[in-house]
């Protein structure tokens, strides 16, 4: 039998990812409809708009806990910044994968640094680095796996934050960064969703 939190989870991510879908949609009102659920996702960063940002998050169901639901709030925010999705293939998906995408297309130095501050910021400050590496990836065109992020955010932000479940959340994200670029983790078309149709 599923694990009901996880299947809680995918059910947020899927609607996330519906919202992404529909920003390309034929019909304006549709896409005009994403285009206004993603400013209140937005908002989630924003002190006395943040409520503004939860009836797109609660609207499939609800986080279990506490810290849960600040972890949704977060993903919705990182989403409505860069409504840009990680394509279905397998191999690598971590955060620390899409920083390695970027890493391989600039070749700088900037990027290594900036997982090396991920992985070395606490459950406090966490967020507002997260948020910026997205804007960071954004601007690049380079996709986000937003499951498997709202996963390790989970554990990096949760009661294990500080324990062994978050230090292997920290180490795929550094071997992710560092794995070559393969048939497995090739690079997906990076049409931004709202750049086409």
């Amino acid at each position: 039998m599923s694990d009901p939190h996880v299947v809680r989870r995918d059910r947020y991510v899927n609607h996330l990812l519906s919202l992404g879908r529909a920003l390309r949609s034929p019909d304006p009102r549709r896409a005009a409809a994403a285009r206004q659920a993603l400013a209140r996702l937005r908002h989630s960063f924003t002190e006395g708009r943040r409520h503004q940002a939860y009836e797109v998050v609660f609207q499939q169901d609800t986080p279990p806990t506490a810290a849960e639901t600040e972890v949704w709030l977060l993903v919705g925010g990182l989403f409505g910044l860069h409504p840009l999705p990680w394509g279905d293939g397998r191999g690598p998906r971590s955060i620390g994968a899409s920083m390695g995408r970027l890493h391989k297309k600039q070749g700088s130095p900037a990027v290594a640094r900036r997982l090396t501050q991920l992985l070395s910021r606490d459950k406090r400050t966490l967020p507002h680095h997260l948020r910026q590496t997205v804007r960071l990836l954004s601007a690049h065109d380079v996709p986000v796996h937003y499951g498997c992020l709202l996963d390790d955010l989970v554990v990096l932000l949760g009661d294990d934050h500080r324990g062994d479940g978050a230090s292997r959340v920290r180490l795929k994200w550094a071997q992710e960064f560092h794995m070559p670029v393969s048939a497995a983790t090739s690079e997906p078309p990076t049409t931004h969703p709202e750049a086409t149709e």
